[in-house]
């Protein structure tokens, strides 16, 4: 069961900085235009642009890092020596998703970020699958200790 976790969430993680390379890049789905993107993905209303294409591909970059760590924490013989760290680092990305999956929830971060359609996605699908990637985190986390 592991391992299929561990692939689940990496192929979510995946997608999900394939997406932001591709706003980095200047892709505009699941907008038609740039402001429509910024009130669907940022929701803040200082914002008027998207951030600069070096900054979307930092995102992914340590997005798709994060894809890796799942199957780290499954493990192999040769992952062995690296176990602290693989641990450690689990637990880092499974305190930032968490903490982001609680912030889409807390009145200071809904006045930060009103903009809709982004407020009510927040609510209902981003902040939400921060908590699954919290929990599947969790999941492989607790399965090698």
């Amino acid at each position: 069961m592991m391992p299929a976790v561990a692939a689940a969430l990496a192929f979510l993680l995946l997608s999900i900085a394939a997406l932001h390379f591709y706003w980095g890049r200047g892709g505009l789905w699941p907008a038609a235009s740039e402001a429509e993107l910024v009130g669907t993905v940022i929701g803040n209303a200082r914002a008027r642009r998207m951030p600069p294409p070096w900054l979307c591909t930092l995102v992914a970059a340590a997005i798709a890092v994060a894809a890796i760590w799942p199957v780290l924490l499954v493990g192999t013989a040769e992952t062995a020596p690296l176990r602290p760290l693989v641990t450690l680092g689990g637990f880092a990305l499974m305190a930032v998703f968490l903490l982001r999956g609680i912030a889409g929830f807390l009145p200071a971060w809904r006045r930060l970020h009103p903009l809709e359609p982004f407020a009510s996605h927040d609510q209902r699908y981003y902040s939400p699958l921060c908590l699954l990637i919290a929990a599947g985190y969790a999941v492989l986390l607790l399965q090698g200790n």
